[in-house]
């Protein structure tokens, strides 16, 4: 007979062989034993879990001659022939490499036959989530109301990809990840049976290798038992798994306790000079701290140490690390190793994160150190002792009676000045120009301004035709416009502001800031400016001081000017029939005469 891998001649062939998976177990043989199984079932997890074995084990149990029962014979004719795959009632179908409809068709026409033999015909369909959906659709009536005497077992790695009206008519069971010392008993079992002594920290290293699966574990100790001479021992399976033995990760460790950086990365280089995979390194090294992590907690948890062995150095080592220090490890590697997937260069990615690792120090803020204090950035600290500061003077002075100053409420701002069609005028910064504005500055504006619109295109000067300076400070200048939309589209255009201002600095040397004003935003604005600065009476007091100062002889210091507005006359003394003459033709054209 030719030879035969270990996961196919180890195959369970009972309940009572399978490994882990306790709640599918339990729930089958409950309903063997009363006589209440259904008829569809979807076995769905992991590769290696032991999904179709649990069909066939169960398949066998439904059939056996000694049925009910919760266990198989595997004495029988049935078991036997279904143990060795020639019963005709159990098909076994692949829907991996039948995957048609018509495939399915043919066991829509063969089930509702009776069984040749038993008392059930069991269809065993194989990764099943590769059906076509027209294969599906073929199944589904069948599979909800299929004959007395037929069962179906779904089995799947992933069960996301079936339809959701197939989910539903299915008793489901979530096969899990076998554990570490659920994987090494069946090992142990296997190599008992061949009688070939081992070494049990070598098992462990399998175990991990498979991540949960038993086939790859038995895989792989089939090609550490090829490998291997007249004993199991750990060398061989570091060796054929790419895995690290425990003392190079004790001396990376005692290389990056002492933060001694060329000793750490020469061995790195020596593993990846020996064909050690770096994004395998990587799961090692966090496999490694997590182990170190464990032991600071307890040396009771010695059961749950996947990589090292419980000896006194691997204790002191671990009580040698702050816990701090062991979980920024771990997440400066979990990060690293996310960040590996997606590259070619992983090797680079795993030398910067060793020396990411020997530069931290645990100090972050918020994390706790082996003392028990919280440790914070120097900042933080200065921040917190004038804090403190300022409160004990606080309460000093409500000891010794003084009254609490409360924040004081700023000052409502005047809101702008909102035009008909929309626009806000700038009221805040025109007040401000209103306060320093002179005569000299608006006639300095206005004798350039004709000059610069000239220089501008017709549509953009077209604009600014009916657009007046009202008032100018040395830096700055406002535009009343006679059209609210015009003043909202000069506004609104940066680059037409920008071009006018830069004309006017090439004639008066300053460059400017425009602001725009619709016109009755601006009688309002003026309005209130003379009023709240008293215009008015500045000016009849100017008037008196100019007579006085002409009976002087000889004339005085010249005085200061006070804000000026181009247009400020008061309102009250203006004659209607002026105000008019000027909205028609303009001040520049009108000129008053007193009788």
């Amino acid at each position: 007979m030719t030879y035969q891998a270990f996961y196919r001649v180890y195959r369970p062939q009972s309940f009572r062989e399978m490994s882990g998976q306790s709640h599918v177990k339990r729930t089958l043989q409950n309903a063997l034993l009363a006589n209440k199984t259904t008829h569809a079932y979807l076995f769905s997890g992991p590769r290696g879990t032991g999904k179709t074995s649990t069909a066939k084990i169960f398949a066998k149990a439904l059939n056996c001659e000694h049925a009910p029962s919760k266990e198989p014979c595997n004495e029988c004719a049935t078991c036997l022939s279904i143990t060795d795959g020639s019963h005709p009632d159990v098909i076994e179908f692949d829907a991996a490499s039948n995957s048609r409809v018509e495939e399915i068709r043919d066991i829509i026409e063969k089930v509702r036959f009776a069984p040749a033999s038993c008392r059930y015909k069991v269809y065993i369909i194989d990764e099943v989530h590769m059906l076509s959906t027209s294969a599906f659709n073929a199944l589904l009536k069948t599979l909800e109301e299929p004959p007395s005497h037929a069962v179906f077992i779904l089995a799947t790695t992933e069960p996301h990809k079936l339809p959701a009206t197939i989910i539903s008519r299915c008793q489901r069971f979530d096969f899990k990840r076998l554990s570490t010392n659920d994987i090494i008993e069946r090992m142990k079992v296997v190599l008992e049976d061949i009688e070939l002594p081992f070494e049990e920290q070598g098992l462990k290293v399998i175990a991990q290798s498979a991540a949960g699966g038993m086939r790859d574990a038995l895989s792989l100790l089939d090609q550490v038992v090829s490998f291997s001479g007249e004993k199991l021992k750990l060398e061989d399976t570091l060796l054929v798994t790419g895995s690290i033995s425990q003392e190079v990760f004790y001396e990376l460790a005692e290389a990056l306790k002492v933060k001694d950086v060329a000793q750490m990365l020469a061995l790195l280089e020596q593993l990846i000079a020996d064909g050690k995979d770096p994004l395998r390194l990587s799961e090692d090294l966090i496999t490694f701290f997590r182990d170190l992590l464990l032991l600071q907690t307890s040396e009771d948890l010695a059961e749950l140490l996947e990589l090292v062995s419980p000896e006194e150095r691997v204790f002191t080592l671990a009580h040698d690390f702050a816990p701090d220090l062991l979980y920024g490890y771990i997440d400066i590697l979990a990060k690293t190793q996310q960040e590996m997937r997606f590259s070619h260069h992983t090797k680079i990615y795993l030398e910067t994160a060793l020396l990411k690792m020997v530069q931290f120090s645990g100090g972050a803020v918020g994390q706790t150190t082996t003392s028990g204090e919280v440790a914070m950035s120097p900042e933080l600290a200065q921040k917190i002792v004038a804090l403190e500061q300022m409160v004990q003077q606080l309460s000093a002075q409500l000891q010794a009676g003084a009254p609490v100053q409360t924040a004081q409420t700023p000052k409502e701002q005047r809101p702008r000045a909102k035009s008909p069609n929309g626009y806000k005028a700038p009221t805040g910064r025109i007040q401000e120009i209103l306060k320093d504005a002179t005569k000299q500055d608006v006639q300095r504006i206005k004798s350039v301004w004709a000059q610069a619109l000239s220089q501008m295109q017709k549509s953009q000067s077209a604009l600014l035709a009916e657009a007046e300076p009202v008032a100018a400070s040395s830096s700055a200048f406002v535009l009343k416009f006679k059209y609210d939309i015009h003043c909202q589209m000069v506004a609104d255009n940066q680059s037409l502001k920008a071009q006018f201002t830069q004309l006017i600095a090439g004639q008066t040397g300053t460059m400017y800031e425009m602001l725009c004003t619709p016109e009755e935003a601006w009688l309002k604005l003026r309005e209130e400016f003379i009023r709240d600065h008293g215009l008015e009476q500045q000016k009849k007091s100017q008037n008196e001081t100019d007579h006085e100062m002409e009976l002087l002889e000889p004339p005085p210091a010249e005085m200061p000017e006070g804000p000026f507005i181009d247009d400020a006359q008061p309102l009250a003394s203006q004659d209607p029939l002026v105000t008019e003459a000027e909205k028609l033709f303009g001040k520049d054209f009108i000129e008053i005469v007193e009788d």
